[in-house]
């Protein structure tokens, strides 16, 4: 077995199935089992780290809310820069803002305006690609800030939800990489 198959199959086994939640008929997939074992944890954020370099970031960006868990540990690692993107009205001072359309509605994410300039290489970090709408803000947030998107790297994509069809568009060329599928 190779080393990623190895590493894919530990975060796997850490990761436990919730049937209906939030709502019935979902099965969701929470990483607080492998967040709470180091080993496990430190696999994810070497994997998350290593693709960081690979695509020459200089920055990271976590996505509210687990992407601060993923990304915070993964920009140490690789000797890079952090920098949270919040829902809006979370950040004190000057604030850069995207909207970005629901399934329901919109919602606003933000970073603070003098955390991103040109010349910055982010990599955008989460724990989940779903239904791809947060990360395609934050692609967009992060070149009206003057920066370059180096990839987005996540735990884990949801593939029947058809995020990466959205995003390819966004990326324009950047990497997407996801550790899992389901």
């Amino acid at each position: 077995m190779t080393e990623t198959a190895e590493i894919n199959t530990l975060l796997l086994s850490r990761i436990r199935d919730v049937p209906d939640y939030p709502e019935p008929g979902v099965m969701f997939k929470d990483i607080t089992p492998l967040l709470a074992d180091p080993v496990a944890f430190a696999a994810l954020t070497g994997a998350l780290a290593d693709l960081s370099v690979r695509c020459g970031a200089t920055k990271v960006v976590g996505l509210e809310a687990r992407g601060f868990i993923l990304g915070a540990p993964v920009a140490l690692r690789a000797g890079l820069g952090f920098i949270p993107v919040r829902k809006a009205g979370k950040l004190p001072g000057a604030t850069l803002s995207q909207v970005y359309d629901l399934e329901y509605g919109s919602a606003e994410i933000e970073v603070h305006a003098e955390d991103l300039a040109v010349g910055d290489r982010v990599m955008v970090i989460d724990d989940v690609l779903a239904t791809g709408g947060t990360a395609e803000a934050s692609l967009r947030l992060i070149r009206r800030a003057g920066a370059e998107v180096a990839g987005v790297a996540v735990l884990m994509e949801l593939g029947f939800l058809g995020g990466r069809e959205r995003l390819v568009p966004a990326l324009d060329g950047a990497p997407l990489e996801a550790l899992l599928t389901v």
